[in-house]
């Protein structure tokens, strides 16, 4: 067996599992924003909270140690354009996702507390509720160019 396929496999699964947990979690939550129902939005944000640490974490902890890994195997250059910009892009997705979390738990928080006191959501629900979409946008299509790269590693000038 050899080391380099099963790591590039792990990074390959990995980044599917990051990419696939966080486009599914957006889709649920997204529809949990229609739902009339405090119950139903409550369930979508506690899973959604429960599968960013179950899944999305530690394939994004994965991603860069087995990145890591491969370029140095690989014979690959750090200064390689593809691989510069793969980087950033990653980086710049972490940085939307870190407040990702943390609005979703303010979000479940204020779900549980509405059901809790039979009290609407507050307004701040809306406010959080929109920056938590904004933010998804750049990492998802960060990662949409990070797939990209990855596959076709483009000589870029």
């Amino acid at each position: 067996m050899d080391p380099y396929l099963i790591i590039k496999t792990i990074h390959v699964i990995s980044a599917t599992i990051l990419f696939g947990t966080g486009l599914g979690t957006a889709f649920f939550m997204l529809r949990s924003w229609h739902a009339p129902d405090l119950n139903q939005k409550l369930f979508a944000a506690r899973t959604t909270v429960l599968a960013d640490y179950l899944f999305t974490a530690p394939a994004a902890l994965v991603q860069p140690l087995t990145g890591i890994w491969l370029v140095q195997r690989g014979g690959y250059s750090w200064t390689d354009c593809w691989l510069l910009t793969t980087v950033a892009l990653y980086i710049v997705a972490g940085l939307c996702w870190l407040p990702v979390v943390w609005l979703q738990l303010q979000l479940r928080r204020m779900i549980a507390h509405s059901l809790a006191t039979g009290d609407v959501l507050p307004t701040r629900y809306d406010r959080l509720f929109r920056l938590w979409f904004l933010l998804g946008w750049p990492a998802f299509i960060g990662l949409v160019i990070v797939f990209f790269l990855m596959v076709m590693k483009p000589v870029l000038t």
